[in-house]
């Protein structure tokens, strides 16, 4: 049997810390930016990585299907 999953410990050790709440909303900074809404099936693509010095520009976003940006492969 599967052992339950800790939602709250989960939350408040990872998903809660600084962090991720910044990168969270990195993310929806980025779709908002392309006007893209929620179960619309599309994703906000970075052409240049945010880690590798791109930013949140409309110059480097662009609107892609969720199923192309997850295939996409990243270096």
């Amino acid at each position: 049997m599967a052992k339950k999953r800790n939602y709250k410990r989960e939350y408040a050790t990872y998903h809660g810390t600084r962090t991720q709440k910044d990168n969270r909303n990195k993310r929806n900074k980025a779709r908002r930016a392309l006007g893209l809404t929620k179960g619309d099936g599309k994703h906000a693509d970075h052409k240049r990585l945010l880690s590798k010095g791109g930013g949140n520009g409309k110059s480097n976003l662009r609107k892609v299907t969720a199923k192309k940006n997850l295939s996409r492969k990243r270096k």
